[in-house]
């Protein structure tokens, strides 16, 4: 698809979506290489920009420089955050907010600590990313492995099968110890972010290397 045809097709989406206020978000694409510049009001406004653009067929990689510039009662202290922060973690089951640490500087919550799966850790940057006030996540939450690296290649095959999204016929997945490498096509970029959703959700997964390439 034609790069301008592309850049056209992403404003539409984004100005169809009643969550994002895009009269202030740029647009630019190269290559099908998506640039986004402006400002939003919230982090999560942000989130559900780039997740709209990374949908969207013929988007190979994007550069989010998107600012969030909180307005009026959304412009919230650091220790406010924080506070509201320990409360979300504390009352969301997914997450075991004991092993969470949380600092908070400038609007940026980092979240630090090792848990036992990867869902633990996705629960907790998702929760705090609804949050009106904050500007920025760090999520250095790491994971132990639960299982032995071995049963780790079979089971993420398996899930990359169970994704109806997912055309996992030209993905080559290799492992060692808890380190999962994506290999080969897929289709659009969100295809992609589907594949890397398959293998971190397999206990025992500490990182992922995504070198898949989008057709």
């Amino acid at each position: 698809m034609p790069d301008k045809d592309l850049r056209l097709d992403i404003i539409d989406e984004l100005d169809f979506e009643p969550g994002i206020d895009a009269a202030d978000i740029g647009v630019a694409v190269d290559d099908g290489v998506v640039t986004l510049t402006g400002h939003v009001a919230s982090y999560a406004e942000r989130l559900n920009a780039r997740r709209i653009v990374e949908s969207i067929r013929g988007v190979r990689a994007i550069a989010d420089k998107i600012e969030v510039r909180p307005a009026g009662a959304d412009v919230t202290s650091d220790d406010e955050i924080a506070r509201r922060v320990a409360d979300l973690l504390a009352w969301n089951a997914s997450v075991p907010a004991e092993k969470v640490r949380v600092t908070v500087s400038k609007g940026i919550v980092t979240l630090e600590g090792e848990l036992e799966w990867r869902y633990q850790a996705e629960a907790a940057e998702r929760a705090v990313s609804r949050l009106a006030g904050i500007v920025g996540i760090g999520n250095h939450l790491t994971v132990r492995p639960a299982v032995r690296a071995e049963d780790v290649s079979d089971r993420i095959r398996k899930a990359l099968l169970r994704d109806a999204e997912l055309d996992a016929s030209g993905i080559r997945v290799a492992v060692e110890g808890g380190q999962v490498t994506l290999e080969g096509r897929v289709r659009y970029l969100g295809e992609r972010r589907s594949a890397e959703r398959a293998a971190w959700a397999v206990p025992g997964v500490t990182n992922v290397v995504d070198r898949l390439l989008v057709q």
